[in-house]
C-alpha cells in the first residue's frame, strides 16, 4: 500500500522531518510513500492530506540518530524546487539508518543528486546577494521616520528565509521588503519576518536608477571585459530586474574600440590625478644628500644595488642598522621574508629570539650594528608563500663588499657571526661551526671575532626538548658577547 503524503513545500525543513520520522516510525519504506505538494490536493480533499498522525506505529521507542551532516544537507535540499526532493530525502535518511557513512560514499546517485542540490541553493543564494536592487519608497508629506525600500527578486529555488539574515546584517539601519514569487522577507528595525506566499511585482519607480546606470557605466572596464565570464556570473534572467542591464549590450559592443581609444590616450595623457600628485611631490622638502664616506651615504648608495640577481627579486635593499660608531657589529645571513617587506633587519621570528637573548644578556640592541652577509631576500615562491633559500657563495661574495665597507666605516671592536653563511662572509673560508663557536677569535690587532649560530636555526628544530637545550647554548652566547663587549 502506498502511503500519499503532501507538504507546503516551501523550504520548511521541519515540515518534512516531522513527517518523515512518522513514517519511519512505521516502519515505511521510501518505495511506499508518494510525496507530493499541498498545493495538488486543493480541490481534492476537505481535510489535511498531510496528516500522518494515524500511521500504526510499529516502533515506538524506536530512536531515530542521522549525522549532523545529513541535518545541513537536508535544510538545503528541502529548499530546492525539484518535485522530488522529498523522496530523494527520505531514501538517504531510510538508508543512512543502515549505513551511517552513506554521505561519504561520493559515487552513490542518490548523494550526488543531494550534494548537487546543495550546489545549487548555494548559488541561487549568491545570485540572490549579489543581484538584489533595493528602491526608495518615499514617506508622505510632512512624516518623519526611517527609509524604506522595496526590491523585487526572482529565485529559482525556495531561498528566501535563507538569506533574509544576510540583509538584516547588511541592511539593519533601514526598512526595507524583498518580494518574489516563493516567498518574502521584510525588515522594520525589531523584527525580521519572512512570508511563504508567492508575490505579485508591483510597479515602483526610484529617482536614483538613472545615478546607479551612471556609476555603473563610469566603472565598466572594456579592457578586462570577458563575456563568458559575465553572462555565467550575471545570467540574463536577471537582467529584467537590474536597471543597469539595458547598458551592457551597448557597452559590450564598444568594448574593443574603448579599450583602442584608451591605448591611444595612454600615450599622451597622465594618469588621473598626475599633476596633483606632481604639485605635492614639489610642495615636499628635499632631503639633503648624505656626507660622501659615511655610513648613511653607503646606505643610500646600496638601495640601487644590482650586483647579483637577488635584487631582481627582492622587493628592496635590507642594510644594516645601529650607531655608525658600534663597539658591537652582528652579522646574520640575509633578510627574510618580514625584513624583506619592513626594510629592516631581524624584525620576524628570528629577530624576536634575537631580541629576547639580547634582553636577557643585558645587552641593548640600539647600541649594536645590526647587519647581513646577503642585502637581499632570496627566497622560492610556493604558493602564497615565499621559501626562505641559503643564498650560494658566489652571492655571498658579491656582498662582501657592502659588508667590507661597513666594517670599514663602523670599525666595531667585536664582530658576532651569527651562522656558516655569516661567518663564511667574514673569513672566507668554509669551517664548522661548531668547531669556532662560542670562543673568541682574534681577526687582527683591534678586532674580535665571535661565532654563534642563527637564530632561525633555533626555530627550525623539531623536538621541543632539544630546541630548549639549544636556546639555551644561544642565550650563553649573547651572554659571552656581553662580558666581551664590557
Amino acid at each position: 500500500m502506498t502511503e500519499t503524503c503532501f507538504l507546503e513545500g516551501r523550504g520548511e525543513l521541519r515540515e518534512w522531518r516531522d513527517a518523515a520520522r512518522r513514517f519511519l516510525l512505521a516502519g515505511i519504506e521510501p518505495q511506499h510513500i508518494d510525496w507530493r505538494l499541498r498545493s495538488e490536493a486543493q480541490g481534492l480533499f476537505d481535510d489535511d492530506p498531510s496528516d500522518t498522525r494515524d500511521l500504526a506505529v510499529t516502533n515506538p521507542d524506536r530512536q531515530i540518530h542521522v549525522p549532523p551532516a545529513f541535518l545541513k544537507l537536508a535544510d538545503a535540499v528541502v529548499c530546492h524546487s525539484d518535485p522530488g526532493r522529498f523522496a530523494l530525502l527520505y531514501r538517504l535518511l531510510y538508508r543512512l539508518l543502515q549505513d551511517r557513512h552513506l554521505l561519504d560514499v561520493k559515487s552513490d546517485v542518490d548523494v550526488v543528486s543531494a550534494y548537487k542540490m546543495q550546489k545549487s541553493i548555494g548559488r541561487d543564494y549568491h545570485k540572490m546577494t549579489a543581484f538584489v536592487r533595493f528602491k526608495e519608497l518615499p514617506l508622505a508629506p510632512g512624516v518623519a521616520g526611517r527609509r524604506r525600500f522595496f526590491a523585487w527578486f526572482e529565485p529559482d529555488h525556495f531561498i528566501v528565509a535563507r538569506v533574509a539574515p544576510f540583509f538584516q546584517r547588511r541592511f539593519t539601519d533601514m526598512d526595507w521588503i524583498i518580494a518574489t514569487p516563493k516567498g518574502s522577507a521584510s525588515w522594520d528595525g525589531d523584527s525580521l519576518r519572512t512570508t511563504t506566499g508567492p508575490a505579485t511585482k508591483p510597479d515602483v519607480k526610484d529617482d536614483t536608477e538613472e545615478l546607479w546606470r551612471t556609476y555603473y557605466a563610469s566603472i565598466f572596464n572594456p579592457a578586462r571585459l570577458k563575456v563568458k565570464m559575465m553572462m555565467t556570473e550575471m545570467p540574463k534572467k536577471y537582467w529584467k530586474n537590474l536597471p543597469e542591464a539595458d547598458l551592457i549590450p551597448g557597452l559590450i559592443a564598444g568594448a574593443e574600440a574603448s579599450v583602442i581609444d584608451m591605448a591611444r590616450r595612454q600615450a599622451s595623457e597622465p594618469l588621473p590625478f598626475h599633476h596633483r600628485l606632481q604639485e605635492a611631490a614639489a610642495r615636499v622638502p628635499a632631503m639633503p644628500a648624505p656626507t660622501a664616506g659615511t655610513i648613511d651615504a653607503l646606505r643610500e648608495e646600496a638601495r640601487h644595488c644590482s650586483r647579483c640577481d637577488l635584487h631582481c627579486r627582492a622587493t628592496q635593499t635590507v642594510f644594516g642598522e645601529g650607531p655608525a660608531d658600534a663597539r658591537v657589529m652582528i652579522v646574520g645571513e640575509q633578510p627574510g621574508d618580514h625584513e624583506d617587506l619592513a626594510g629592516h633587519p631581524f624584525v620576524g621570528p628570528a629577530g624576536r629570539v634575537f631580541d629576547n637573548a639580547l634582553s636577557l644578556a643585558g645587552i641593548e640592541r640600539h647600541r649594536l650594528y645590526v647587519t647581513n652577509a646577503v642585502k637581499h631576500f632570496k627566497y622560492e615562491p610556493r604558493g602564497k608563500r615565499r621559501i626562505h633559500q641559503r643564498p650560494n657563495m658566489g652571492e655571498v661574495q658579491q656582498c662582501r663588499w657592502w659588508l667590507t665597507q661597513e666594517i670599514d666605516l663602523v670599525k666595531p671592536r667585536l664582530i658576532v657571526a651569527m651562522g656558516a653563511t655569516a661567518l663564511f662572509s667574514l673569513i672566507d673560508r668554509k669551517d664548522r661551526l661548531d668547531d669556532v663557536r662560542g670562543r673568541p677569535i682574534r681577526m687582527d690587532a683591534e678586532r674580535t671575532l665571535f661565532v654563534t649560530v642563527h637564530p632561525s636555526y633555533l626555530l627550525r628544530i623539531p623536538d621541543e626538548g632539544r630546541k630548549a637545550q639549544e636556546l639555551g647554548r644561544f642565550h650563553d652566547d649573547m651572554a659571552h658577547v656581553a662580558r666581551l663587549a664590557s
